[in-house]
């Protein structure tokens, strides 16, 4: 695997990683649902997923690299698991909105699912990993995947901070923003 093969396939995957979190931020404020606990993890973990892509685009490839975005995607796979096996009684409606029949932690389980699958492919191709001598300027399509994975990934969590503070974003007020963080909360008298 060359240079420029390594350096789009891991941009590609960038990309996918950004499609992702703009789902997610969309469904955040769009539809006015805030994230549960888990659905924060996921996110996290979709963010840690990006690591090894972006390793991989400013250093070259290595499976190392590879070996940090499997981790995430194991975790994050079980993280998804564990909410859909919380939603799978007959009757539950799920947490949040549906996507394409599908809520946003059974997506996030086909999605880290997928990222093993993938990372596991290209692993088979590691004794052609090595042969990388020096890194090279990636260009701009994957400088602008990198650039929009640390970008969402800081609006995420900035927005996050902003509508749940510190603490878990509360269910009982499921649908509507809470107040930011510098809002001086009135005592009762």
């Amino acid at each position: 695997m060359n240079r420029s093969i390594s350096v789009t396939l891991n941009a590609l995957g960038l990309y996918g990683v950004v499609l992702v979190l703009v789902t997610a931020f969309a469904a955040q404020i769009l539809l006015n649902e805030l994230p549960c606990p888990l659905c924060l993890l996921q996110r996290v973990l979709f963010s840690m997923l990006a690591i090894g892509p972006i390793l991989n685009i400013r250093f070259g490839p290595h499976p190392s690299h590879y070996a940090l975005s499997l981790l995430a995607a194991v975790v994050g796979a079980v993280v998804s698991a564990r909410q859909i096996f919380l939603h799978i009684m007959p009757g539950d409606p799920g947490y949040g909105s549906a996507l394409l029949g599908y809520h946003y932690y059974t997506w996030a389980f086909v999605g880290f699912v997928a990222a093993i699958a993938l990372i596991a492919i290209v692993l088979l191709f590691d004794d052609r990993l090595r042969d990388v001598a020096a890194a090279r300027p990636a260009g701009r399509f994957a400088d602008g995947a990198v650039l929009l994975v640390i970008g969402l990934t800081a609006i995420n969590v900035i927005s996050t901070l902003l509508e749940c503070g510190f603490g878990a974003c509360s269910l009982s007020r499921l649908g509507i923003l809470r107040e930011p963080l510098f809002v001086k909360q009135r005592l009762p008298v």
